[in-house]
């Protein structure tokens, strides 16, 4: 069996079910309107990372403006994007209320998500909000009664994986039966690294590194595990019944707050499923891995490959003869399983850049979108709580806010 008959044997074939009619739009050169004139707030390394892509986007977008309350960070951006026409500022509020602007990005630290992109909302503006969406719960409720109260605005989150071509498919694979009963996640984010930056002035040391500090960040929950956790709210369109962590600063005895050593065990009731997200500073052997684990096969997944492995009844089925080449076998590369699509995809915020820009034009609803933003924000606040407080946390009736 090639791959082409594997892939319409478990009915996810590109460019069928896979990519419904918004994700497909994405890929259309829809310029009538020219590009978006946009400001991105926020000039760290996420900040010009978006900036990156977005210059080579040019018919989509036209970076008119940029902040950052840092001196340095906006003369590294310079510095980074030589030709860059765009105004600078120190204020966020200043920037949105430039009228020429007609969206955000924002990039900023976590505590400092919701402040801005209130402002922009309340100034008119389209936002793009970094992962995760919010610091907190009460956040999270807000901004989704700020959008509610302005439909005509686009907010979109960034957890990309809900646009690339390898997570689509992967979530028709759950979703059509393929893989068989679901019951096991396990996904890791490791590396060997203690996730500082160098700092030029002992006084910004907080503010440089404040992933390290609580009062800013959401430590390894936010910022690498939220992608996992928000895949799987998305694929199985669901959410965890209960949360319970465990954790410590377990090497890097050096002032931080936040821990660099995280296990998050999440039970999905209704789904009869467990997910276990877990990330380490301290060890990068397995680096980025997603397993999702059901009775037909198991789904690996890295950032832009991915692998099916099937389960021997799967795999006694699988093993016909293929009319057209008359392989035998399956097309297993480098040992590593069946591949999931042929060729790597393109950077995840490509994507979802692409989709932020058709659902400003055509005024639709991102796939990430502040409902669902709300819910991986909650998911983070309550492992957080349960990490530090080390209690079992459980939803409530209040967090179910579509």
């Amino acid at each position: 069996m090639n791959r082409r008959d594997f892939m319409k044997t478990g009915g996810v074939v590109l460019g069928g079910s896979i990519l419904p009619y918004q994700f497909a739009n994405a890929f259309r050169n829809n310029t009538d309107k020219g590009p978006i004139k946009i400001g991105v707030i926020g000039c760290g390394d996420r900040g010009k990372g978006l900036m990156h892509v977005m210059s080579g986007m040019p018919e989509q977008f036209e970076i008119v403006a940029i902040c950052d309350n840092m001196d340095f960070r906006l003369d590294q951006t310079r510095k980074a994007f030589p030709d860059l026409k765009a105004k600078s500022y120190k204020n966020y509020q200043d920037l949105v209320d430039n009228s020429s602007l007609e969206a955000v990005a924002i990039a900023t630290p976590l505590n400092m998500h919701f402040a801005p992109a209130k402002a922009a909302l309340q100034a008119g503006k389209h936002v793009y909000l970094e992962k995760t969406m919010t610091y907190n719960i009460p956040e999270a409720m807000e901004l989704i009664d700020l959008v509610k109260k302005n439909p005509s605005l686009t907010l979109q989150v960034g957890h990309q994986y809900r646009y690339t071509p390898l997570y689509y498919k992967v979530k028709d694979m759950i979703q059509s039966g393929y893989m068989g009963k679901i019951t096991q996640i396990d996904s890791r984010w490791d590396r060997n690294w203690n996730w500082k930056r160098p700092v030029p002035d002992p006084s910004l040391e907080r503010i440089i590194n404040w992933r390290m500090y609580r009062e800013f960040s959401g430590g390894l929950p936010a910022e690498l595990l939220s992608h996992q956790i928000d895949f799987i709210n998305w694929a199985f369109e669901t959410h965890p019944d209960t949360i319970i962590g465990t954790g410590g600063i377990d090497n890097y005895h050096d002032g931080r707050e936040t821990y660099d050593n995280v296990q998050l065990l999440l039970r999905y009731e209704k789904e009869g499923m467990i997910g276990n997200f877990g990330a380490t500073c301290s060890n990068a052997r397995e680096g980025y891995s997603f397993s999702i684990k059901g009775t037909q096969g198991t789904v690996e997944l890295l950032m832009s490959e991915g692998y099916f492995y099937p389960e021997k009844e799967r795999m006694d089925e699988l093993q016909i003869v293929d009319g057209v080449s008359g392989a035998t076998k399956l097309t297993w590369k480098e040992g590593k399983g069946i591949p999931i699509l042929e060729e790597k995809t393109k950077d995840g915020t490509w994507y979802a850049f692409s989709d932020f820009y058709k659902s400003i034009q055509n005024k639709e609803y991102p796939a990430s979108n502040v409902i669902s933003g709300a819910t991986t924000a909650t998911c983070i606040h309550l492992a957080n709580h349960s990490l530090f407080n080390k209690t079992i946390e459980n939803w409530k009736p209040e967090y179910n806010y579509g």
